[in-house]
């Protein structure tokens, strides 16, 4: 599985941007998506997963009520909406798949999400 992703940029606060994840090669099938992000100076951490097939959802705490993520199978898209943006939101963004043993096996380049002040 490939992935790529795309729709970063920069926003201000109380801003909004969508992120999406287009998958190749293999399907996803019963694959987990998630986006991460990365801060500069902090460790990689988990922002909102989907399930492929079932659409269920998780949620970091800090995503909760403000992002939105959502799949479009016929697409082989994930995405990632992102309301109400704060500097602290700031990172770069990975899209990753769940492999057969039900890790992240398959990661996406960052995208760039800059929310200024």
């Amino acid at each position: 599985v490939q992935l790529q992703a795309s729709g970063g940029g920069l926003a201000r606060t109380g801003g909004s941007l969508s992120l999406s994840c287009t998958a190749s090669g293999n399907t996803l099938r019963s694959s987990v998506v998630g986006w991460f992000r990365q801060a500069p100076g902090k460790e990689r951490e988990l922002v909102a997963t989907i399930g492929w097939r079932t659409g269920t959802t998780s949620y970091a705490n800090f995503a909760k009520g403000r992002f939105t993520i959502g799949r479009d199978n016929t697409r082989k898209t994930a995405y990632l909406q992102m309301n109400s943006l704060k500097p602290e939101d700031t990172a770069l963004y990975y899209c990753t798949a769940t492999g057969a043993a039900g890790k992240f096996d398959y990661w996406g380049q960052g995208t760039l999400v800059t929310v200024s002040s």
